[in-house]
C-alpha cells in the first residue's frame, strides 16, 4: 500500500493512557444517537400518526445537521484544539439527547432530532483528525480501525436499544440514557484534555474573520483533485447503504412479522461483522492493500445487502448483517484513512468535509430510500442499493489503483 509518511515530530511526552479509549466512548455514543430511531420508525410513525417514510424525518434530519456543522467544527477544532472541542461538543449532546427525550409533539422532536446531529456533528470526525496529528500514516489504519470500534458497537447498540425500547419500554427512555452516557464522557474528555501533551493540544493562531479561515480552510481542501474524489465518494457511499440501512428492520418487522426488538438485534449483527475487520484490520491491509479492501468490502457489502432484499425468510438476515458490517468497514475505513491524508495541514478541515459528505449522502438515501419504498417496497429498496454501493466500490478501487503519491498531497 502506497503510504505517506507525515508523522509529526517527535513529542518528549507520551499521549496519557485512555485518551484514544476516550474518544472511543464518545464515539459509542455518537453511534448510539445516531441509529436509536431505525427500529423507533414503527413506533414512532403510530405515535404520531405519520406515514413511515414521515417518521424517517428523525433520521434525515440528523443527519442534515449532522453533515451541515461540519462546516464549523473542522476548524474550529483545528482553532481551538480537536480535543477541547470534541469535549465540549460530548456536553452539548447530553442537553440535546435529553430535548429529544421531552419532546411533546412530532415536529420537536424532528427539531430536537437536528440539533442532536449538530452537537454529535464534531465528536467522530476531530477525533480522526486528532488521531492523524499524533499517529504516523503508516502506523493509522489500525489504529483508526480500533477507535471506531467505539462506533460500531454505538451503531448495533442503538439499533438494538430502539428495538427493545419499542417492544418493551417507553420510546423516550433511549434518549434519557444517551445524555447520560454523554455528560459521564464530557468530564473525562476535560479531565484528559488537560493531561495532554502540548503537541496533542495544537492549535491555529486566528488570523481574519471566522468565516474567512473556514472559507480558506475548506477551499484549500477542494482545491485538491484526489480530495474531491474521495468526497464525491464518500457521499455516495452514504446515499446507496445507509438510506437503505434506515429501514431494514422495518423491512424485516413488515415483511416476516419478527418483532422490533428481534429486527433491532439482527441489524446489530452489522456492527459484530465491523468488530470483526476492526480487531483484525492490520492483517487486512497487509494482505489486500486499500485497493483490495475498497474491491473486496463492495462486493461483501453488496452481496449482504441482496442477502437482506431477497432472502425468503428473516434467518437470511443474519449472516447477511454481519457480512454487510465487514464489507462496509473495509470499503469505509479505506475511505476513511484517505481522508486524513487529503489535506494534512488542514486535517481538522479536511476529515469535516469528509463527514460533511457522509452524513449529506446518508440525509439524501434516507428520503430517496422512503420515497422508494412507499412505491416499491423495502426489499426492491435494499437490492437497489446494493448496486449503487458496488458500483461506488468499484470505481474508488479503480480510482486508486491509478492513483500516484502526488495525487494524496
Amino acid at each position: 500500500m502506497t503510504s505517506p509518511v507525515d508523522s509529526p515530530a517527535a513529542a518528549p511526552e507520551a499521549i496519557p493512557a485512555g485518551a484514544i479509549f476516550c474518544l472511543s466512548l464518545a464515539a459509542f455514543g455518537s453511534g448510539v444517537s445516531l441509529r436509536v430511531n431505525d427500529a423507533l420508525l414503527p413506533r414512532l410513525a403510530e405515535q404520531f400518526a405519520v406515514p413511515l417514510s414521515t417518521a424517517a424525518q428523525v433520521i434525515s434530519y440528523f443527519a442534515i445537521a449532522y453533515g451541515l456543522s461540519q462546516l464549523l467544527f473542522g476548524p474550529l477544532g483545528d482553532r481551538f484544539g480537536k480535543y477541547r472541542v470534541i469535549a465540549w461538543a460530548c456536553a452539548a449532546c447530553a442537553l440535546t439527547a435529553t430535548l429529544c427525550g421531552i419532546a411533546p409533539d412530532f415536529g420537536l422532536l424532528r427539531a430536537a432530532r437536528a440539533l442532536a446531529g449538530a452537537t454529535a456533528a464534531a465528536i467522530i470526525p476531530l477525533a480522526m483528525a486528532w488521531i492523524g496529528d499524533v499517529v504516523p500514516y503508516e502506523k493509522r489504519q489500525p489504529v483508526l480501525a480500533r477507535f471506531l470500534i467505539g462506533q460500531i458497537l454505538g451503531l448495533s447498540a442503538g439499533v438494538w436499544l430502539g428495538g427493545f425500547a419499542a417492544d418493551h419500554l417507553n420510546w423516550r427512555l433511549p434518549f434519557f440514557a444517551i445524555g447520560a452516557l454523554f455528560a459521564v464522557v464530557s468530564v473525562v474528555l476535560f479531565v484528559l484534555n488537560r493531561k495532554l501533551p502540548a503537541h496533542a493540544r495544537k492549535m491555529q493562531p486566528a488570523s481574519g474573520s471566522a468565516l474567512r479561515r473556514i472559507a480558506d480552510d475548506f477551499g484549500h481542501v477542494l482545491a485538491r483533485p484526489w480530495a474531491r474524489k474521495v468526497l464525491v465518494t464518500v457521499f455516495l457511499e452514504g446515499v446507496f447503504l445507509y438510506g437503505p440501512f434506515a429501514f431494514i428492520a422495518s423491512h424485516l418487522h413488515h415483511g416476516f412479522g419478527v418483532s422490533l426488538s428481534l429486527a433491532g438485534s439482527l441489524v446489530m449483527l452489522f456492527g459484530f461483522g465491523g468488530v470483526l475487520y476492526a480487531v483484525s484490520s492490520a492483517q487486512f491491509v497487509k494482505r489486500l492493500g486499500e485497493v483490495g479492501l475498497v474491491r473486496g468490502g463492495g462486493v461483501i457489502l453488496a452481496a449482504a445487502m441482496f442477502g437482506v432484499a431477497l432472502a425468503p425468510a428473516w434467518g437470511w438476515a443474519i449472516p447477511s448483517c454481519l457480512f454487510a458490517g465487514l464489507g462496509f468497514y473495509m470499503l469505509h475505513n479505506t475511505l476513511q484513512i484517505n481522508a486524513t491524508q487529503m489535506a494534512p495541514e488542514r486535517r481538522g478541515a479536511a476529515v469535516s468535509a469528509f463527514a460533511s459528505c457522509f452524513f449529506l449522502g446518508q440525509s439524501a438515501g434516507v428520503v430517496l430510500a422512503g420515497a422508494l419504498a412507499d412505491h416499491i417496497g423495502t426489499g426492491a429498496m435494499i437490492a437497489v442499493g446494493a448496486l449503487g454501493v458496488l458500483a461506488v466500490a468499484l470505481n474508488f478501487g479503480r480510482l486508486r489503483s491509478n492513483s500516484t503519491l502526488a495525487q494524496h498531497r
